[in-house]
C-alpha cells in the first residue's frame, strides 16, 4: 500500500485489526453500571468513540417518547404526570424498540445504568437482550461523597466540572452561570446510595459471567485516573465478548 517500509507496516495493521474486529467480534452490546458520582457518564464518552456503540439512556429514551406521543410515550406520560414510576414493562418496551433500529442493530450499543433491578435483568433475558459485558464502576462511599458535592454543571454546554478534580475554566462568565444541584448534598447521596448498592447486589448475579469490577479510584490524580480506567475498560470488553482470537494468516513469502 506504500513504497514506505513503515507507512506500508502501519497501513496493513490497521487493516487487520479492522478485519478481525469485523469478522470475529460483531457490533458491541454492553452494560454500564455506577454509582452517582463513579465517572460513568465520563466513561461512557469514551466507549462510544473508541467502539462506534449507540449510547443509550432510558432518561433519555423516555423524554424522547413522550415528546414524539409513542403509544408507550403515552403510556410513561401517565404515570409521569402523576409522579410515578414508569412499570418496567413500559420501559422495557421502550429499550427493545431502541434496539431494533438499524443504527443500533449495525453499531452497537451501550446501555447507562440499566437495568437498575433484578426484575428488569430478568425482563431483557426473558426479551432475548443479552449483552456482552456488564461494567461495574466500583468507588468507596467516601469518595463519591467528595465528588458529588464538589460538582457543579453549566447549564450552557452541559459539561460537568468538579471544583477540586476537573475544574471549569478560569472564565467570570462560566463560573457565574454553573449550578450546584439540590441532590449534589452529602445527605441526598448517602439516600441515593443506600438504593443503588441494593439494586446493584440484585442484578450481579444475573451478569456474573460477563462481569467486569473496574476499580474507579486509581489515582487522585484526575487525568491519570480516568486514562487508567479507560484502559481497564477496554481490556475487560475485549476479554468478555472477545475472548482469546482464533486466527488464521496467509500470504506469498516476503508478503
Amino acid at each position: 500500500q506504500s513504497e514506505d517500509y513503515k507507512t506500508n507496516v502501519a497501513t496493513i495493521r490497521a487493516e487487520i485489526e479492522a478485519a478481525i474486529m469485523s469478522c470475529k467480534y460483531g457490533p458491541p452490546q454492553l452494560v454500564i453500571s455506577g454509582a452517582p458520582g463513579s465517572g460513568k457518564g465520563t466513561q461512557c464518552e469514551f466507549i462510544v468513540q473508541k467502539y462506534g456503540v449507540v449510547h443509550i439512556s432510558t432518561g433519555d429514551l423516555l423524554r424522547d417518547e413522550v415528546k414524539r406521543g409513542t403509544p408507550l410515550g403515552k403510556k410513561a406520560h401517565e404515570f409521569m404526570s402523576k409522579g410515578e414510576l414508569v412499570p418496567d414493562d413500559v420501559v422495557i418496551g421502550m429499550v427493545k424498540n431502541k434496539l431494533d433500529e438499524p443504527e443500533v442493530r449495525e453499531c452497537g450499543w451501550l446501555l447507562d445504568g440499566f437495568p437498575r433491578t433484578a426484575a428488569q435483568a430478568m425482563a431483557l433475558e426473558k426479551e432475548g437482550i443479552h449483552a456482552d459485558a456488564f461494567l461495574l464502576l466500583d468507588v468507596p462511599d467516601s469518595v463519591l461523597v467528595e465528588r458529588i458535592t464538589g460538582r457543579r454543571s453549566d447549564p450552557v454546554t452541559g459539561k460537568i466540572y468538579h471544583m477540586k478534580f476537573n475544574p471549569p475554566p478560569n472564565d467570570p462568565e462560566v463560573l457565574a452561570r454553573l449550578i450546584h444541584r439540590k441532590d449534589d448534598t452529602e445527605e441526598a447521596l448517602r439516600t441515593r446510595l443506600v438504593t443503588y448498592h441494593k439494586n446493584v447486589e440484585g442484578i450481579v448475579g444475573s451478569y456474573e459471567p460477563i462481569l467486569r469490577d473496574i476499580n474507579g479510584q486509581q489515582s487522585e490524580d484526575y487525568k491519570t485516573n480516568v486514562a487508567t480506567i479507560r484502559a481497564e475498560i477496554e481490556a475487560a470488553i475485549m476479554s468478555c465478548k472477545y475472548g482469546p482470537p482464533q486466527l488464521v494468516i496467509s500470504g506469498a513469502p516476503g508478503s
